[in-house]
């Protein structure tokens, strides 16, 4: 596969990670491997800083303490970067997708009826039912939103046959289901 392109980030590949800030960084891991099925990777930290390098590289106030720093490895090649931090004034509530910076991570899974069942059967909060795309591009595809203990949104997402789009184009979204490379 040709990953080089005429314009935009010169080199670019695709994405290595995710990071998210968690409340309790063990509850998370708690989540993501023994819920999601992620695999515990390495830990990193407490990292601080007494001048101003937290702000400058990483945008939190340079009295903030990354308290821990831990990666796992979600699905065939998902990372999830977890961050806890100490940090006066700190926001403790998630932003909704509505928000600027609201976001969520969707997981793609084989069969959407036996992951759904699985969710809700280990008490993930699941939000509201499947929406299932019978029209337009997004056609043939069936997600739902559910929550980790802390807020964070995810969506459950299958497409087992592909999506509408892909009969008017030969162009194509990255797809979980033919791993490249």
């Amino acid at each position: 596969m040709n990953t080089r392109r005429a314009t935009g980030l010169p080199g670019l590949v695709g994405a290595d990670h995710v990071g998210l800030t968690v409340p309790d960084i063990e509850e998370a891991t708690q989540f993501f491997v023994e819920i999601l099925g992620a695999e515990r990777f390495y830990d990193l930290g407490p990292f601080a800083s007494d001048d101003d390098w937290m702000q400058t590289h990483l945008g939190v106030r340079p009295d903030a303490t990354m308290e821990k720093l831990r990666f796992l490895r979600l699905g065939t090649g998902l990372n999830i970067e977890l961050f806890q931090y100490k940090s006066p004034e700190q926001r403790t509530v998630p932003p909704l997708n509505s928000d600027v910076g609201g976001h969520h991570i969707a997981l793609y899974v084989e069969n959407f009826d036996i992951a759904l069942a699985y969710l809700r059967s280990h008490g993930v909060e699941v939000m509201g039912e499947p929406t299932h795309r019978v029209v337009g591009p997004s056609a043939g595809q069936t997600w739902v939103y559910f929550r980790a203990p802390w807020g964070l949104q995810l969506e459950l997402v299958s497409y087992p046959s592909g999506k509408g789009y892909e009969s008017g184009t030969d162009r194509r979204l990255w797809d979980p289901r033919k791993p490249e490379r």
